[in-house]
């Protein structure tokens, strides 16, 4: 399928594999320590992991040689799934957290606790679903992309 979020779905979009790289993000390196933390199966979690370093999202580095045990560290391409999982975290804070959220990020530079917001690389205004419009890559066949009529949220 031509479509970037099918590609990335392909890659990450399985239950376990985003919440192995939550914890890659929380600094979670060691199998035995994904294992623990996550409550998987050991044949999943190496089939995932497995998977993540075919796809270079997490790089396999071994600490241990006999046996042999590796750690498992974010590669630039899985440092670049932050926004994908701060805004699976804020969604799911919004709306599946009853409670309140059970975390919440501290911006090290400033000291608030803080949210992720998009926004525009070129003008810094902020970005959503209400204020941008697809449009085809030039080089591309002319791709029919349905224009949202921009209904009111409520």
């Amino acid at each position: 399928m031509d479509c970037s979020v099918a590609q990335c779905l392909e890659v990450i979009g399985e239950w376990w594999t985003m919440l192995i790289v939550r914890d890659a993000f929380h600094g979670i390196s060691r199998f035995d320590d994904f294992q623990e933390k996550l409550g998987i199966s050991r044949s999943v979690l190496r089939q995932r992991l497995s998977r993540l370093v075919e796809h270079g999202i997490l790089k396999r580095t071994p600490y241990l040689q006999h046996p042999v045990r590796y750690d498992y560290q974010l590669t630039a391409k899985g440092t670049d799934l932050w926004p994908v999982v701060s805004a699976m975290r804020q969604w799911g804070d919004r709306y599946a957290a009853p409670q309140g959220p059970p975390v919440r990020l501290l911006h090290k530079s400033c000291g608030a606790v803080s949210d992720i917001n998009q926004v525009c690389a070129n003008c810094n205004q902020p970005v959503n679903a209400l204020n941008v419009q697809l449009i085809t890559d030039p080089g591309r066949e002319d791709l029919t992309v349905a224009q949202s009529r921009h209904q009111k949220v409520v």
